[in-house]
């Protein structure tokens, strides 16, 4: 089993640092705060003092400016990684090199050779590596996987999913990573990952992809828009939407599915209202759809703590994870081929790599 060679950690808290005290580190703040019977924090880590002085980052927590001199000194179990997404490669091996687990936030990596090699790294070193995809721990998909799983759509004719988000210039001209291919990537690197992965884990194996990307609005090297065509290897057939140029603010984020006994859409901003559930049976939790849904002004949600949780049961023995290295690479493996599809002007087939 990977990652297995790693003694459980049983007796005691699960002593964790956070490298990157950017606007996604704030989730992870909250998540250990909500779990400090099970965690410790050890140490946050940013090339920049003052993002450790935002009033999110706990006052107690050791701070540190180089990810050695923390692992050096934190002595932590597990390293949260939530740097700008073209670090996570590099900063994953120095960690996993260290003998200590990861935890990173997505894209795990910009390059197809650069998950491959996280995901190498840890095995290599004994340790686990979980990519965060909290987006699964929606009470809203938690609901529509099981709908899947049931097989209650019987087979899927269609899946559909808009991302219509808005990003304005300032938020690019905010840091200097934002928007470039190397450090970042563009609306379906970025924002979109999270709606990419429901494709896979929802739906099944992706055999090919039809993208075309465009940079409209923004003054960035990366694309702010996009469309991709996707034909599942069950035959389903599908697309996603993505644009960062919707005014005046963030309007959807949808998820369609249409199977021969089964509709359903899960729409609001960030997948978070059930608005059509229509199904041949019925079932008893059909009657949750309703309480499922929840308000929320954030694209992030509120499933990093669930995330958490699923981690801490795997250090402790108790749990397979979620999503590790090998279930990001899922994801990371449909992103390329979008980014391959749009700049050759063809159709890619999956996997990648045979």
């Amino acid at each position: 089993m990977i990652g297995s060679q790693a003694k459980p950690i049983l007796d005691r808290r699960i002593r964790l640092s956070l490298l990157g005290c950017g606007r996604i580190s704030r989730n992870h703040f909250r998540s250990l705060e909500e779990l400090s019977d099970d965690l410790e924090l050890v140490g946050a880590c940013d090339t920049d003092p003052a993002r450790m002085e935002q009033d999110f980052v706990p006052t107690d927590a050791p701070r540190f400016e180089r990810l050695g001199d923390m692992l050096a000194t934190a002595e932590p179990d597990i390293v949260a990684i939530c740097t700008p997404s073209g670090f996570h490669p590099k900063q994953t091996v120095e960690v996993a090199r260290a003998g200590v687990h990861v935890l990173t936030e997505k894209p795990m990596a910009t390059r197809w050779k650069d998950g491959l090699r996280m995901v190498e790294a840890c095995d290599d070193a004994g340790v686990r590596l979980f990519v965060v995809k909290q987006n699964r721990f929606n009470a809203t998909l938690q609901l529509l996987r099981r709908a899947i799983q049931e097989k209650r759509f019987g087979r899927i004719h269609m899946a559909t999913v808009n991302v219509f988000w808005t990003r304005p210039q300032e938020y690019y001209d905010s840091d200097g990573w934002r928007g470039t291919w190397e450090l970042d990537g563009g609306a379906f690197m970025n924002q979109a990952s999270h709606y990419i992965d429901l494709l896979d884990w929802l739906v099944g194996p992706i055999d090919r992809v039809s993208a075309m990307t465009a940079t409209l609005g923004r003054d960035i090297e990366v694309e702010d828009s996009g469309v991709m065509n996707v034909r599942w290897r069950n035959g389903a057939l599908g697309s996603i939407a993505v644009t960062m140029l919707t005014y005046p603010k963030n309007l959807e984020g949808s998820l369609t599915i249409l199977g021969e006994t089964g509709t359903v859409r899960i729409g609001g901003v960030a997948v978070n209202e059930i608005q059509a559930w229509e199904f041949a049976d019925e079932r008893e939790y059909d009657e949750q759809v309703r309480a499922a849904n929840y308000e929320t002004t954030s694209v992030y949600g509120f499933g990093h703590p669930a995330y958490y949780r699923n981690m801490i049961e795997v250090l402790r023995g108790k749990a397979e994870p979620e999503t590790d290295g090998r279930e990001g690479l899922k994801s990371l493996e449909v992103l390329i081929a979008t980014y391959l599809s749009a700049r050759d002007g063809k159709t890619v087939s999956l996997p990648l790599e045979y």
